[in-house]
């Protein structure tokens, strides 16, 4: 009985590792640039848009081009985010792999 009751604990102490896992993963900040800095976007582990920053000079180019470089920031941004939650799982799985594709429910 004793087995069962310690793989119950174990158990539970990967369960609330995992909730921390995931509460830290939303904490993430990225930041995406596009134009050579000239838009700059940040976003939370959420994907949530945190803020956006044009320059001035940004504002005398045309609509279509300004809509592309805000798309581009984004993007860099999401890429730079899944680099980050990759690594911090890394670090906190201890190296184990997870399958191609498999993304933590955050």
């Amino acid at each position: 009985m004793t087995d069962l009751n310690e793989l119950m604990k174990q158990a539970q102490k990967m369960q609330d590792q995992f909730k921390q896992a995931q509460n830290n993963l939303t904490r993430l900040v990225a930041e995406g640039q596009s134009g050579a800095g000239l838009i700059v976007i940040k976003i939370n582990g959420r994907y949530d848009v945190i803020s956006v920053s044009l320059d001035d000079s940004v504002l005398k180019e045309g609509k279509e081009f300004i809509e592309d470089l805000i798309s581009a920031a984004f993007n860099d941004a999401v890429r730079k985010l899944e680099d980050k939650k990759k690594q911090a799982m890394s670090s906190m799985t201890g190296g184990f792999k997870f399958p191609e594709g498999f993304n933590f429910p955050v």
